[in-house]
């Protein structure tokens, strides 16, 4: 507590604070990257790096660790800290699948929403009214959420036609779709391996092909999760919640009230993202089918700052380095080692112009051991493109932690009254 209050009156000094990076710089590191992307894949041949197939999955990856990581965004903005998410998405898939199996899709999207609220109940009442611990909370969650599943398959699915203990019968697919005209035109641009204009072919033609209506309906509450949070009185109340809960109690805010409700909404994302999982990315249930993706978007939300935007950024990130597993992707993790190298030489150089000439010198050596690990192999190991999601995971979380500014009471306890 003291720790806080000494440093709350620095973080208020003008100039003290960390500067957000404005939306002409961020569009143009997301030009340069791609820039060297494509000559990266020239010099390689790695066409697969940014074809159209590749995005496409990597967005049907992304959907639900972008979900699982609104729900994160919405209640850590409110002061809860929800590491139940990885639970809250079990919960999601297993109802998903079973009401899907028994009376369509759309009733089992319904349905893992509701199993996602479900745990998110329980993970409200035991942190805003019980005051219990956040993090053993959600653990707890996590667990409660892991062993039900298993319990309730055995009884729901082991003698469903087509079913097991472990997995449910096949439900009935949502549907894909293509945008008429445009996906064929960028995918007949990509196959063309130009310099850079394939390869925004290749980005722009996964963002339209092969799409689910729920992957356009996820996408879609991005900005709409933007627009509700900083653009309404309800999304200011609750954002307070998590600023300052006894300043908002003293402006008439049931503190209470916003905080259940951010948690609830919270579980519903996460619910939908294993609803997601369950009905879109398999068509069935399969235990351990997040694999952690819960807390990927945990991930995620803080790589983005606990804004939406930055959260989809990191949500496309994991999902792309997952897209790699599943497509055959040693040669082209290979060649994102060689841009990893000239990355790191761009951020050496950086550290150099900010004068922090320790950091640079070690980001120079890791860059000159990635290039001499390109030149060296050929491919990489199986087990390394298996493992890049949570490597990446690792890497982001350690080179933004220096930028990061969470809600300023985040995670801390509250009773309604403590400031008379």
């Amino acid at each position: 507590m003291s720790t806080r209050t000494i440093a709350k009156p620095q973080a208020q000094q003008p100039g003290k604070g960390k500067r957000r990076i404005s939306l002409p710089v961020l569009l143009l590191i997301i030009a340069g990257v791609l820039i060297l992307t494509s000559v990266v894949r020239l010099i390689t041949g790695a066409d697969g790096i940014t074809s159209t197939g590749q995005m496409s999955t990597a967005l049907r990856l992304a959907v639900p660790i972008g979900l699982a990581g609104l729900g994160g965004l919405w209640a850590e903005r409110a002061g809860v800290v929800n590491i139940g998410l990885e639970g809250m998405m079990i919960l999601g898939t297993w109802f998903g699948a079973w009401a899907g199996y028994q009376w369509g899709p759309w009733v089992g999207i319904i349905f893992g929403i509701l199993g996602g609220c479900l745990g998110a109940v329980l993970h409200a009442v035991a942190t805003v009214t019980f005051n219990v611990n956040h993090i053993v909370s959600g653990v707890a969650i996590n667990i409660l959420a892991l062993g039900t599943a298993r319990y309730l398959s055995k009884f729901t699915f082991e003698d469903a036609e087509g079913g097991s203990s472990k997995q449910s019968p096949p439900i009935d697919s949502l549907g894909t779709f293509d945008i008429p005209g445009l996906s064929s035109w960028l995918d007949t641009l990509n196959q063309k391996h130009w310099f850079l204009v394939s390869d925004i072919a290749g980005l722009v033609g996964g963002l339209v092909t092969d799409l689910s209506p729920l992957t356009v309906i996820a996408v879609a509450l991005v900005p709409a999760s933007w627009w509700i949070l900083w653009r309404t009185a309800f999304g200011l109340r609750l954002r307070s919640c998590g600023e300052n809960p006894i300043a908002a109690e003293s402006l008439g805010v049931n503190v209470y009230k916003y905080k259940y409700l951010a948690v609830i909404i919270s579980g519903g994302f996460a619910g939908l993202g294993g609803a997601f999982l369950s009905i879109v990315a398999s068509n069935v249930y399969l235990d351990g089918q997040t694999a952690g993706r819960g807390y990927i978007g945990l991930a995620a939300m803080i790589f983005g700052n606990w804004m939406p935007g930055g959260l989809a950024l990191g949500a496309g990130l994991f999902g792309y380095t997952d897209s790699l597993n599943l497509r055959g992707g040693t040669t082209n993790v290979h060649a994102l080692i060689l841009l990893l190298a000239i990355l790191l030489v761009v951020g050496a150089a950086y550290l150099v112009w900010k004068k922090r000439y320790v950091p640079a010198v070690i980001t120079a050596v890791i860059s000159a051991v990635m290039f001499f690990w390109y030149a060296d192999t050929n491919e990489v190991p199986r087990q390394l493109v298996t493992a890049a999601p949570y490597i990446v995971t690792l890497l982001v979380l350690s080179f933004s932690a220096q930028r990061l500014r969470m809600p300023k009471a985040d995670g801390m306890p509250y009773r309604r009254g403590q400031g008379k």
